[in-house]
């Protein structure tokens, strides 16, 4: 009888495990040919269609997905089929050139709080627009117990450079803000262009941060010398935060963030500017971050994720990023520091926005092109 008792509670805890990772999509669905890449095979899998402009993606604990679109849409996914009607009670957004709904992330206790955290533009009165980050909770296809947490100023009329990136951990919240088109603002540590920045999850400012004691300094900021970061992921295997962003015309960026540091844009960069004129003729100076790793040509990256996942163990540990102007994923090969390999995947398959490892082990990625969600499937 203890023989049996013992199999009983053995079986119950290896059925809580396996229904305890959700399933977001069916696995029979349509795939692509065999894509070899030079350390193992793949195919696509095409798993939502019908969107416009994918900014990004969330997964719920139920598999269900939340997706953000740029024109100020929050989508929801559902037993693998998106839901016709958008989420109401979406914050209107500034819906202009880069600006839009952005980012979307779940609070790492979303199954006991219910927060989401969704960051977009938004006007600024009668001088342009800047980022805003919300949270929120979900209700009967509703965001309800909306919280305004963030409002970055002062505002411009450019319509590029928002950034809009989010890292949530350890009750604390990362994202990202570009220097809004004016590259004298990310030097400049009175406003809120040109940097990363942290806070409380409920939006209150560390009393650790290291510019709270400056005068005139924004408290909230965590770095500068930025130019526009679109992907920002904490690294599992060191615990440290990375962030991707775009260079002028060459010069895109891989950076370790480090509390304080200042990353020299405009002051130091690899690329021109688009009309070829110099920015800068130093690509390093005392005192300023070097990247890891820059593109040059640019790819203009959008979207990071580490892979920590079994489901590709010859991939394990590297970096996947999206890219706009070559329309790419690009697999990276990393050290605890330092990008050592790159290999280009996907080619003009379309502009990936978003890339992101789901809670089933899987990559998704956002193609905003053809407004499609993929899985990649290691064969």
């Amino acid at each position: 009888m203890k023989t049996r008792a013992l199999f009983l509670v053995v079986l119950a805890l290896v059925c809580v495990s396996v229904t305890a990772q959700p399933v977001y999509f069916d696995l029979g669905l349509p795939t692509s040919e065999s894509i070899e890449s030079e350390k193992m095979s793949f195919k696509t899998q095409t798993v939502v269609t019908g969107l416009d402009v994918p900014w990004s993606m969330a997964f719920l604990p139920n598999g269900s997905m939340l997706i953000t679109e740029r024109a100020g849409r929050l989508r929801i996914v559902e037993n693998g089929v998106l839901r016709e009607e958008p989420i109401k009670n979406v914050p209107e957004v500034y819906a202009k050139g880069q600006g839009g709904l952005l980012d979307v992330v779940l609070h790492p206790d979303y199954e006991k709080n219910g927060w989401i955290y969704i960051s977009h533009s938004y006007a600024t009165g009668m001088v342009g627009g800047h980022t805003k980050i919300i949270r929120a909770k979900l209700k009967d296809y509703t965001l309800t117990n909306i919280e305004t947490i963030f409002e970055g100023g002062p505002g411009t009329v450019t319509r590029v450079h928002f950034g809009g990136r989010m890292v949530l951990t350890e009750g604390k919240l990362f994202f990202s803000i570009g220097e809004r088109g004016e590259m004298k603002n990310a030097q400049n540590l009175e406003n809120h262009s040109g940097k990363i920045f942290r806070i409380n999850d409920d939006g209150s400012v560390p009393k650790d941060n290291p510019f709270v004691n400056t005068k005139g300094a924004k408290p909230e900021i965590w770095t500068y010398g930025n130019r526009n970061p679109q992907g920002l992921a904490l690294n599992p295997f060191t615990n440290e935060l990375w962030a991707h962003e775009h260079g002028p015309k060459g010069g895109d960026e891989v950076n370790i963030i480090k509390k304080g540091n200042n990353y020299g844009w405009p002051l130091i960069t690899y690329g021109i500017n688009y009309n070829g004129e110099i920015i800068s003729e130093d690509t390093a100076k005392a005192g300023l971050t070097q990247p890891i790793h820059y593109w040059n040509p640019s790819i203009a990256p959008s979207g990071l994720a580490f892979l920590k996942s079994d489901k590709y163990p010859a991939w394990n540990g590297n970096a996947m990023v999206g890219a706009l102007a070559f329309a790419s994923l690009y697999r990276c090969e990393i050290t605890k520091d330092d990008v050592v390999h790159v290999e280009r995947l996907l080619a003009g398959d379309g502009r990936i926005r978003d890339v992101r490892l789901a809670p089933d082990g899987y990559v998704y990625i956002a193609n905003e092109t053809n407004g499609t969600i993929i899985r990649i499937l290691p064969n």
